[in-house]
C-alpha cells in the first residue's frame, strides 16, 4: 500500500473513531491549547499523535464545511512534521492548495481524497517553523465545481500542540 493510501486510511480511521470509538483502537486528547488540540490514535500497529485545529473563519461564510489542520507524528512509519488539510470536500484536482502565513507561500503536493498534503518533508518542516512563529494560516483551495474556499486558521496554541503530539510519540 502506498503512503498516500496509508495516509488517507489512517485519516478515515480518524475521523471514524472520533465518531465510533471502539475497543481495538482508542483515541484519546492529550490536550487543548488556545485554537489548537493534541489527540493520540492508538493502534495495534503502533500509536498515531497529531495536532489540530478548526478553522476560526471560513470564506465564503454560506458554506459552513468541517475543514480541519493536522501536523501528524507516526513513529511506527518513521513519519514526522506530516502536514495535512481537508476542507469537508473534495478538492479540485485542477487548481492548486496554498496555505499563506505572512510572506510565506506553501503549495500543498498531493491532493487526495479530501485531503491535501505536503510531499517534501524539508518543506513541511519549514511549515511546521512558519506556523511557530506566525499568528494566522490561511489555507485556499477549491472545491469540484472551481469555487475558491478560504479557511483562516488560528496558530495560538500551535507551539505547545505541537511539542504535546511530538513528546506523546517521540
Amino acid at each position: 500500500m502506498s503512503i498516500i493510501n496509508k495516509n488517507i486510511t489512517i485519516f478515515f480511521i480518524l475521523v471514524f473513531f472520533t465518531l465510533f470509538p471502539s475497543k481495538a483502537e482508542e483515541l484519546k486528547e492529550i490536550g487543548k491549547f488556545k485554537d489548537w488540540q493534541t489527540m493520540i490514535l492508538i493502534e495495534p500497529t503502533g500509536n498515531v499523535c497529531f495536532a489540530q485545529s478548526s478553522p476560526v473563519l471560513q470564506a465564503p461564510k454560506s458554506n459552513k464545511r468541517d475543514a480541519k489542520l493536522f501536523v501528524t507524528f507516526r513513529p511506527s512509519e518513521k513519519i514526522k512534521d506530516e502536514i495535512s488539510a481537508s476542507p469537508g470536500y473534495e478538492f479540485n484536482k485542477n487548481n492548486s492548495v496554498t496555505a499563506i502565513s505572512g510572506k510565506n507561500k506553501i503549495k500543498f503536493d498531493i491532493i487526495q481524497q479530501g485531503f491535501a498534503w505536503i510531499a517534501d518533508n524539508k518543506i513541511e518542516k519549514k511549515m511546521v517553523k512558519v506556523m511557530k512563529k506566525g499568528s494566522r494560516l490561511m489555507i485556499t483551495g477549491y472545491n469540484k465545481k472551481g469555487s475558491q474556499t478560504i479557511d483562516h486558521y488560528s496558530l495560538l496554541g500551535f507551539t505547545k500542540a505541537y511539542n504535546a503530539a511530538k513528546t506523546a510519540c517521540s
